[in-house]
């Protein structure tokens, strides 16, 4: 039996993430919830798991949910509240799926705990990857990836060694505007920018997807989980999605994971992982399948994967920069405040504004992300 924290339950990946636990109560049991300012989604969590305790970080949102909920449930509020869920003693898992930089203070907080960490959130590692990661060292805990190409390099690197791997292949859809100009997503409105031709996700994840920010992110995201150097790590656009990643051994060897886009699939391997489950989820229908195609990343169509990759290599606070500026970037397109294609202006201006630490700590780090926040809503507001 695991028991597990959900930071971020609300969201695409945590109510994903409680369909499996309510399919496997016998392996799981959830003892931790935390969400933002959802309280009747959370309300309803609350009800139907009776986790010990619950926690909106908005404290409004708390408020309005304690004073109508009188169970057995603790409601906590605030970023205190947060930590408390990351850090809390009955759990032993932590699922940590919180949208942006919000999820690395207590991704650490929950390491720091001992706690093994199942991670969505991969804004963590772009911002704070080597010190993330040698936390996890020194506190002899797993990270196990959520992302379904994450999941995928994951699996497939156990048919071969770390001196084996020539590379690890990160596939892409291409989202909804494969193939277009970036002069013609101009004008693009959010309903096409969230209409993601195989994936159901999270609306800040859709919004890079469309711009494949996303794909950059996930580069910066392998670097660290498989160590990795970014030199041995290829983007490939896979409309379908039936392929989630590949990794390429030094004889020719390519070993891929292949399943249905559904994120399911991933979660209920990290949740469940060394063990393997039966699963509700669709299988994949060889003789339904008509075609898998495969092509080049076009980086001029697509200037927030460049501009990413450009980060990556160039390291220190650069990552966190880029993360930073685009999260902020999105939200403003969200609230309809910037236009699509100012969403990469915004990111590329921050990066080339900003001084870049070489080898930061979490201090730096942290500065780096207020700076870029604090650049773009300045400059772009």
């Amino acid at each position: 039996m695991k028991n597990i924290s959900i930071l971020g339950s609300t969201g695409s990946i945590g109510r994903q993430t409680l369909e499996v636990a309510a399919a496997n109560p016998e392996k799981l049991k959830v003892r931790a919830l935390a969400a933002h300012k959802s309280d009747e989604l959370l309300e309803q969590q609350i009800k139907q798991f009776e986790p010990d305790i619950a926690v909106l970080t908005d404290k409004d949102a708390a408020k309005r949910l304690a004073d109508r909920y009188h169970g057995k449930t603790e409601i906590l509020a605030g970023e205190e509240g947060l930590l408390t869920a990351a850090t809390y003693e009955g759990a032993d898992t932590v699922l940590g799926s919180m949208v942006g930089y919000a999820g690395l203070r207590p991704t650490l907080a929950a390491i720091a705990c001992g706690k093994n960490i199942a991670l969505a959130n991969k804004e963590t590692l772009v911002a704070a990857g080597s010190i993330v990661m040698e936390a996890v060292r020194k506190h002899g805990v797993s990270l196990t990836p959520v992302d379904s190409e994450h999941s995928a390099i994951f699996q497939s690197l156990r048919g071969g060694t770390q001196k084996e791997v020539k590379r690890l292949i990160i596939t892409a859809s291409g989202g909804p505007f494969r193939g277009k100009k970036r002069s013609e997503l101009k004008n693009v409105t959010l309903a096409q920018c969230l209409n993601h031709p195989n994936w159901s996700m999270g609306q800040k994840v859709t919004l890079d997807s469309s711009t494949l920010a996303n794909k950059g992110l996930e580069v910066m995201e392998a670097h660290w989980l498989f160590d990795m150097p970014y030199d041995k790590i290829a983007v490939v656009v896979h409309p379908q999605s039936i392929v989630h990643s590949m990794v390429e051994l030094v004889d020719g060897t390519v070993i891929a994971q292949l399943g249905v886009p559904d994120m399911g699939l991933p979660i209920q391997l990290a949740m469940t992982y060394p063990e393997r489950k039966a699963s509700p989820f669709e299988h994949l229908d060889f003789y339904a399948m008509k075609d898998m195609t495969f092509e080049a990343p076009d980086y001029e169509k697509t200037p927030c994967l460049k501009l990413a990759m450009d980060c990556a290599r160039i390291g220190g606070t650069a990552p966190c920069i880029m993360s930073a500026a685009n999260e902020v970037a999105v939200a403003m397109f969200l609230n309809h405040r910037l236009g699509y294609n100012r969403i990469y202006d915004c990111a590329l201006q921050a990066v080339e504004s900003i001084e870049i630490v070489n080898k930061p700590d979490l201090e730096a780090v942290l500065a780096a992300d207020e700076q870029a926040r604090v650049f773009v809503r300045e400059h772009f507001s």
